[in-house]
């Protein structure tokens, strides 16, 4: 339950947040890293233990961030991912765990590399 509020508080700090900022194209197009990672709260468990089941909406949201993997990249590094808690080892075997066929496979990300 408290992980929960703790992504919920962060959903309503990056809400707020972004409210006042200017959008531009960045490498997840017209929003930051941290606002496409409020996106992927469904992730929250299976992105802080690897045993942990991968929900249908979590793998939706990986699979539409996915296709660029510059910016679910980014996502996974992000300042947003790290207070909610993500493992950025556990979280970039989302892909796999969904059972993605078409993947980046050894894409670098950081010091990680895509299963």
């Amino acid at each position: 339950m408290a992980g929960w509020l703790k992504v919920l508080f962060l959903v309503c700090f990056l809400v707020i947040a972004g409210v006042g900022s200017v959008k531009g194209k960045g490498v997840c197009g017209t929003l930051s890293p941290d606002q496409e990672a409020v996106q992927l709260a469904p992730c929250a468990a299976a992105a802080r233990d690897g045993k942990a089941p991968v929900s249908k909406s979590c793998c939706l949201q990986v699979k539409r961030i996915g296709q660029n993997p510059r910016c679910l990249c980014a996502v996974l590094l992000s300042n947003a991912a790290k207070a909610a808690g993500v493992k950025p080892q556990v979280a970039i075997s989302i892909p796999k765990r969904c059972g993605f066929a078409h993947r980046p496979v050894g894409y670098k990300c950081g010091p990680y590399t895509l299963p």
